[in-house]
């Protein structure tokens, strides 16, 4: 009786198996890359490999700018006279709201753009240090392979067919020593076409414990959480960076805020001004009458209304610019740049006159500044870096031990019974060296990490020059301007007295307009000097809080790194609706 395995037809069949089974196997092991590539080309290119956002005119062509020459064929040419009262009425009827200096802050605070951009980065360096602690997180590992092999043997005593199905769980862990712990448990099933196998199939199933540990390069905590340390030390420099810029941030509120308090005055100065040109003019018209009066004065009293309206728009372009650079800092909703509203400061400055212990100041600021704090740690970091680039400079040693023990059965059972009485043990302990021959380029690594450190102790000390001169020019600035105020002041009285005493020397004939009007314009000048130098000294007061660090009054911020994960998403709150803190802003503002 002939057998199976000696019927061509049979090892036809059992070819033909084989040759279908490798084809499943080649199509499954390909349906991932298939699918991957949205089932395209993987060889090829596609148009999905780039994403074209901007078109090749859109970046490379720019267009120009056609303004229109207005034309009044189907309107009435307004003349010179109504233009110019147009332009005076500019700001007539627009909506006004009254903004205290406190309030501006808040709103800065809650709703300014750079500074919730800001915010974000101290959220950002933060989840880095957890990306580098993460490092040291245990890992479960699992493998698995199938294998069928067919051999061609020269000996009965040797398989030519076997399968073999194997899957290792196993846990990986990083140790913070400088080694790192590795655990697996291989479970196989070996079947083969082998009479002699005393076991067919088997079963094997093992437990493997191995430990890598550094003796010198990469030995020891500190060189391990190397990573963890300047990371940590990048998330305080990005905060003490915030920090600063939520100070620079609230400084140029108050900067702006009194900015636009001394356009405002400013455009009221002028308006005065014309006030007075205008009751001239009435005045030398009424002369005129009388025949008291010349003509010329009448003209040049016209010229003054017309100089006095020039000024005005000059001096109405100045606050809707002041105004329009106050709104962006506050970017309150409902109150944006290309809003009508006008702003009404309603924190009128009080300039009184202080005294200033100069060393004492310049001490605080040098304890307050966040650009010497950010100093400070980059000299940290830059101490870690040195001490990690020296442990790198050693030579690579480490220690590697193993430990297994073995399980056989015909089943998976008997093979675990067979690893737990642990009958069958082996174990292995190496040292493997790795030793540079020069070492230069690890040299080189540290005398970099020397010589910038060596460079930050030198900027440190220009650093605290630069502070220490901020100071001193602050209070130089707040006394020149205080003095400025009581000259200013002395010069507008002295200046309104004489242009009343002018307006009575016109009424009797001993004066001109041109004596009137030069009269009222140094008056305005002066006054224009005296809000000028209000200004200046509210301003410096500002400059001398930043230059120490601190904020100006008795107002106190508390910030916290924003994420914007977990902000609620919803409408924009208005003015009215500002509140000391703002979800998710990480500010709140204590008085």
């Amino acid at each position: 009786m002939r057998s199976a395995t000696s019927n061509p037809l049979h090892r036809q069949t059992n070819t033909h198996m084989t040759h279908t089974r490798t084809l499943v196997i080649s199509a499954i092991t390909l349906l991932p890359l298939l699918a991957g590539g949205c089932m395209t080309n993987p060889f090829g290119d596609d148009p999905l490999d780039k994403h074209t956002v901007a078109t090749t005119q859109r970046l490379r062509s720019i267009n120009s700018l056609v303004l229109e020459q207005r034309d009044y064929q189907e309107e009435v040419q307004p003349s010179k006279e109504q233009t110019l009262q147009d332009a005076r009425d500019r700001f007539a009827g627009v909506e006004r709201i009254e903004l205290s200096l406190s309030d501006a802050r808040i709103a800065a605070l809650a709703n300014n753009l750079n500074l919730g951009a800001t915010l974000i980065a101290p959220t950002i360096a933060a989840e880095q240090v957890s990306e580098e602690e993460g490092r040291f997180e245990a890992i479960f590992t699992l493998s698995g392979t199938v294998r069928d092999n067919d051999d061609a043997v020269a000996s009965a005593l040797d398989s030519s067919k076997s399968t073999v199905r194997s899957i290792t769980p196993g846990i990986r862990v990083p140790l913070r020593t400088g080694g790192e712990l590795n655990v697996t448990l291989p479970i196989s099933r070996f079947e083969t076409d082998n009479s002699f196998s005393l076991l067919n199939p088997s079963y094997t199933s093992d437990l493997n414990f191995s430990l890598s540990q550094n003796l010198l390069r990469g030995a020891g905590r500190r060189a391990t959480t190397h990573s963890i340390r300047i990371a940590e030390y990048n998330r305080q420099i990005s905060e003490a960076q915030t920090k600063l810029e939520v100070t620079r941030t609230l400084a140029e509120v108050d900067r702006a805020y009194w900015r636009l308090y001394a356009t405002i005055r400013a455009l009221e100065v002028v308006e005065q001004q014309y006030n007075v040109a205008q009751a001239q003019l009435e005045r030398a018209q009424r002369k005129e009458r009388a025949g008291t009066g010349t003509e010329v004065d009448i003209v040049r009293a016209q010229s003054g209304v017309a100089d006095r309206v020039e000024q005005i728009i000059r001096a109405q372009n100045d606050v809707s610019l002041q105004e329009r650079a106050l709104k962006v800092l506050l970017n309150i909703p409902g109150l944006n740049a290309d809003t009508p509203t006008h702003i009404e400061p309603a924190s009128p400055p009080d300039p009184v006159e202080y005294a200033f212990d100069a060393q004492n100041l310049t001490d605080a600021a040098l304890d307050n500044r966040m650009e010497l704090l950010e100093l400070e740690l980059n000299l940290a970091r830059d101490a870690a870096n040195i001490a990690f680039a020296e442990n790198q400079a050693l030579p690579l040693v480490a220690l590697q031990y193993t430990y297994g023990v073995n399980g056989l059965g015909g089943t998976l059972d008997n093979s675990i019974d067979t690893l737990g009485r642990n009958n069958f043990e082996s174990w292995s302990i190496g040292l493997n060296a790795e030793i540079p021959l020069g070492n230069e380029q690890r040299k080189s690594s540290l005398a970099q990490s020397i010589l910038a450190r060596l460079q930050t102790l030198a900027t440190r000390e220009a650093r605290e020059q630069a502070i220490t001169r901020e100071v001193y020019d602050a209070i130089d600035q707040l006394n020149s301007t205080w003095n400025r105020i009581i000259a200013a002041q002395q010069a507008v009285e002295l200046n309104a007295r004489v242009l009343e005493a002018e307006q009575r020397q016109f009424d009797v004939g001993r004066s001109t307009t041109t004596d009137v009007l030069d009269a009222d314009a140094n008056l305005a000048n002066a006054r224009l000097s005296e809000i000028q130098a209000i200004v200046e000294y509210q301003v410096a007061q500002i400059d001398l809080a930043f230059a120490t660090g601190t904020l100006l009054g008795q107002t106190k911020v508390d910030w916290a790194p924003s994420d914007p994960r977990l902000e609620e998403h919803g409408e924009a709150r208005a003015l009215e609706g500002v509140t000391p803190y703002k979800p998710g802003s990480g500010i709140i503002v204590k008085p």
